[in-house]
């Protein structure tokens, strides 16, 4: 009989070897090979190093690298030894001899072809499992991180009484551990038997014993810690219960206990551990007993109990004791996951009211009046007007705006003014001639904020602007206009080099500058150079003459990918929006902890439940969702990122959530506390879109609090489609000021509507206070809508609007030649028990094609009003003349009148030169329209100089001309427009907004 052991014992076959220069040439080329590879590594962990060094989170990159090395060695080294102890111990516990036969014969071949490189082949094989373990295990860091650094969330689970911490932070671990031990004893059994296999340890078809009894000992012990791994699979298996997500049919998705999981899985569950810990140690026996016929009937026992105690039984008790009386059977538990889903998803507080949906008042006056206070109707829709800040701010086709523009509030004289504000960013489609050095060196930014008044428009449809031209100028004061970090600033730059970069352009020419901020990474190394143009695959970063001295690269620069890079714990809110902030342009940028460890709360899909009709034109509106799946959410932080500069700083927002201070534990010094959010700021931060839509998402179920109507399902909503347009898709929620019917003044809030599952009339109203800073902030309002006296839905208004003849008539003509008519953000405000539904209808008109505010579409008791001013749409509603609200801040502005023939020979003077300064404007003759603008302000001049020598002359030379905007003055002439001037000697707008 052979020894098993040995190699080949026959004569060696020589090989011709290749020549000194073919093996030269190959080896130098293996070592360039294994340099350039070596270098390309080097040159993504570099530039990564440099970057976060530049914008100060160097920790968040350290921590974050020595976590995942730490984690890929541990792991990779422990899976690593198991296979290879185990393959060495199978081969050392081979038997000497063994019996010929044809399998031993075949396998002898084997044995002989390998015996030269065992330890080369030990080496590879345990080297491959390591690496793919390790590279598994890194993955893993947030997992360790907030394991290692979990803080307790101070609450308790309803079924096992433990704090939701160890379900949150130490459960997710002690379940990779679990598989990690799953995968290595599955790896070393494979290996282990292959290795006795091919040493003759075990037998297939030879005569005899099939195994030895040392491989059977080796073999039965590996088994048995597979089958111990499976009883604490078991026991863990029952706090899984606790956030274990099922197909619930009575309300959909489900999380946690219900009664068959608490009265026969978790039993179950039980019963089977205590049944894995038995057959386990039977398998540990066979080191004496030398024999499998307990371990296997244990293993058999095991198996069949699993199929009864861990399926049937569970069936037999939801078939013949739920189903007959699941309300009542349920009840408890729903009762938990109702508690529980609210208080995760931070709607525990909210307040429904019921609302009767129709107005009793008979004074229409006072409701006409009403309806001036209750809400400062927002007329100019950012998801609608960004095409015609484009055509009237763009001044230039390298600056663009984003698809949808932001609402915010700016103050004016103490008064707070819902504003639609854009920036004018980089549109690198737009430069004259793309180039390497035009696209990376000398287009590097945009310039300028324009905002416009949300509840006003021109006599012809156009914003009224309070902040517009180039440079931008207006009620925003003296600030950083650059904005070198933006939502379409998608590419690299390379700035503050000897290559000037362009501003804008006048009437004098092009004006040039060079980057003054310390942003982004030095360039004057050549090793940086060498890095960043192998990392973005471009050699010429490496030569070109266009770098030199104080040359600095900025990327990763958009606001949302700035953050999630400095902060990769937290999901990013799609809307990041713009602010000036004490003379800088601020991107604020909301964040959420989230985690989908929470007993008994249900869970959400983020990127489904926060998309809207928005998102879905929009891809630069969506979630940026670290964990899709969760079931537990806050807006714990506020962040911000400088246009110019492009610095982050992280605000604690939520001072109470355990997420966040495990994150802040595991990261240190990177989240600065609430307390430093200054005022100014402060006055910016609003209630985040994306959490408001996870949280209308659930209140269309868990408005409720009494199970047997959560179960029964009578009381379900929905989110209406957006009735605006046919996309489909969820209606976005609106940011408006209103005050809701428990409030005294108006409030900045952001709005939506329910309607009954599968119907199209209103169930509710929704609102959330967004006033960042106050006491009420957060809270949620829910107007509930009776039943039994149905109230017109979103959907059901805008078919009104559609159908009504002289309506559709209007529409028809709006929509003649080559017009198209774009409907608005249709607007719900309650209103003395009834609601107010508004809707701005805009014309895209002529060669331009951008649209402008031309009808107001109002509805409220039935009643339908489309008129040229949401003023008269009013007024028609209610059958009266409002004298109690400036019509500059309710609807569009009526043009200027004068009986003075002074005065209207100037206005149509200032009427020409204004068109002949838009005409110029089209055509792009600069040196025309300054001239244009000129004689404009002339007339102007005229115009002002001829009314305050009227209204002295009327008011017998005491009075002067007014400045209450009651009469003309020179700082508030009436413009060609309709729109005002802000003196005569101050410059104009090429868009008729502000002059």
């Amino acid at each position: 009989m052979p020894d098993r052991g040995g190699g080949p014992t026959g004569p060696r076959i020589r090989v011709g070897r290749p020549s000194r220069r073919v093996r030269t040439l190959l080896m130098t080329l293996g070592v360039l090979a294994v340099l350039a590879m070596a270098f390309v590594m080097f040159a993504g962990f570099w530039t990564d190093w440099l970057w976060y060094r530049s914008v100060h989170y160097s920790s968040v990159f350290t921590t974050t690298l020595w976590t995942k090395i730490g984690l890929f060695f541990v792991f990779g080294l422990i899976m690593a030894a198991s296979v290879g102890v185990n393959i060495w111990l199978a081969h050392r516990l081979r038997p000497p001899l063994s019996a010929m036969s044809m399998e031993q014969q075949s396998l002898d071949r084997y044995r002989m072809g390998i015996a030269p490189y065992k330890r080369w082949l030990l080496v590879g094989i345990t080297s491959l499992v390591g690496l793919i373990a390790g590279a598994s295990a890194s993955g893993q860091w947030r997992t360790w991180l907030m394991w290692v650094n979990g803080v307790p969330f101070d609450q308790k689970d309803p079924q096992f009484h433990l704090d939701v911490s160890f379900y949150a932070f130490d459960l997710p671990w002690y379940r990779f551990l679990l598989g990690f031990g799953f995968a290595a004893a599955v790896l070393s059994l494979i290996a282990a038997a292959l290795t006795h296999y091919l040493y003759g340890g075990l037998r297939i078809t030879s005569p005899g014993a099939r195994a030895t009894a040392a491989a059977t000992g080796h073999l039965s012990v590996l088994l048995g810690i597979f089958v111990a791994l499976k009883a604490v699979a078991y026991w863990l298996d029952r706090y899984g219960l606790a956030v274990k997500s099922s197909d619930f049919k009575a309300t959909g998705n489900w999380t946690g206990l219900r009664y068959v999981d608490a009265n026969a899985y978790l039993p179950a569950k039980t019963i089977l551990f205590c049944i894995a810990v038995i057959c386990a140690l039977l398998f540990f026996a066979t080191l004496w007993r030398r024999t499998w016929q307990l371990p296997v009937i244990g293993f058999g026992l095991m198996v069949l109990s699993a199929i009864l105690i861990g399926g049937l039984y569970p069936a037999i008790v939801q078939k013949f004791q739920v189903q007959p009386n699941e309300q009542a059977k349920e009840a408890p538990y729903v009762e938990k996951n109702l508690k529980a889903t609210r208080e995760a998803y931070g709607i525990d507080g909210t307040q429904v009211s019921e609302y009767a949906g129709k107005s009793d008042t008979k004074d229409k006056t006072k409701q006409r009046d009403d309806a001036n206070t209750t809400a400062s109707i927002r007329l100019l829709d950012p998801n609608i007007v960004s095409p015609t800040f484009q055509q009237l701010q763009q001044m230039k086709n390298y600056y663009a705006f984003p698809t949808n523009l932001d609402v915010d509030r700016y103050s004016k004289d103490g008064k707070d003014q819902d504003t639609v504000i854009g920036l004018r960013e980089l549109n690198l489609n737009g430069i004259p001639k793309n180039n390497w050095i035009n696209d990376h060196f000398r287009y590097t930014h945009g310039y300028g904020v324009v905002a416009a008044k949300g509840t006003t428009a021109t006599s012809g449809g156009r914003p009224v602007f309070t902040e517009s031209d180039l440079p931008s100028k207006g009620d925003l004061g003296t600030y950083e206009q650059r904005v070198y970090y933006g939502e379409k600033t998608t590419q690299y730059s390379i700035v503050g080099g000897p290559q000037k970069e362009i501003d804008y352009s006048d009437d004098s020419g092009e004006k040039t500058t060079s980057y003054q901020g310390k942003s982004g990474v030095s360039l004057s190394s050549p090793i940086n150079r060498a890095a960043y143009a192998v990392a973005f695959g471009e050699p010429q970063i490496l030569y070109s003459g266009a770098i030199g001295e104080g040359s600095r690269i900025l990327y990763n620069r958009t606001p949302k990918d700035r953050v999630e890079a400095v902060a990769p714990w937290l999901t990013i809110d799609g809307d990041a929006y713009p602010a000036v902030v004490d003379g800088k342009i601020q991107w604020i940028v909301d964040a959420y902890t989230t985690t989908n460890g929470y007993p008994y709360a249900s869970r959400t899909t983020l990127g489904d439940t926060t998309a809207d009709s928005l998102t879905a034109t929009n891809n630069q509106r969506a979630v940026v969702a670290q964990q899709n799946q969760v079931n537990y959410i806050r807006n714990s932080v506020k962040a911000t990122v400088d246009a110019y500069t492009g610095e982050v700083k992280l605000y604690q927002w939520d001072t109470k959530d355990p997420v966040l201070k495990t994150w802040m534990k595991a990261f240190p010094n990177t989240v600065e506390p609430k307390t430093a959010i200054s005022q100014s700021l402060m006055d910016h931060l609003r209630y985040p879109q994306d959490l408001f839509k996870v949280q209308r998402e659930l209140l269309t179920r868990y408005h409720v609090k009494d199970a047997q109507t959560f179960l029964s399902g009578s009381e379900v909503w929905q989110v209406p489609d957006d009735p605006t347009n046919k996309s489909g898709n969820a209606v976005p929620p609106y940011y408006l000021s209103m005050r809701m019917p428990d409030q005294q003044a108006q409030t900045f809030s952001l709005t939506t509507t329910f309607t009954p599952n599968g119907r199209d009339n209103l169930s509710a109203f929704m609102s959330v206070d967004s006033e960042a800073g106050t006491s009420d902030y957060g809270k949620i309002r829910i107007l509930k809508l009776p039943t039994s006296e149905p109230v017109d839905g979103p959907k059901q208004v805008q078919s009104q609007f559609n159908s009504q003849q002289d309506i559709a008539e209007s529409i028809r003509l709006l929509k003649g030649g080559d017009s198209e008519v774009e409907y608005g953000n249709l607007l719900t405000v309650p209103l003395d028990g009834g609601l107010l539904y508004v809707e701005p209808v805009y014309v895209r008109g002529g060669d331009l094609k951008y649209p402008l505010l031309r009808k107001v579409l109002v509805t409220y008791g039935g009643n339908t009003a489309f008129e040229d001013t949401l003023d008269q749409a009013l007024n028609k509603i209610f059958g009266t003349d409002s004298t109690t609200s400036p019509p500059a801040d309710t609807g569009t502005t009526p043009p200027p009148t004068s009986s003075n023939p002074t005065v209207q020979q100037a206005l149509t003077d200032a009427q020409k030169a204004f068109n002949e300064g838009q005409d110029a404007l089209k055509k792009g003759d600069w040196t025309a329209y300054g001239q244009a603008q000129k004689d404009l302000q002339d007339a102007l001049k005229r115009a002002e100089d001829a009314q305050a020598k009227a209204d002295k002359s009327a008011t017998g030379g005491s009075g002067g001309s007014k400045s209450n905007g009651k009469g003309s003055s020179p700082s508030s002439s009436p413009s060609p427009s309709g729109s005002s001037s802000p003196s005569p000697s101050g410059s104009s707008s090429p868009s008729g907004g502000t002059t």
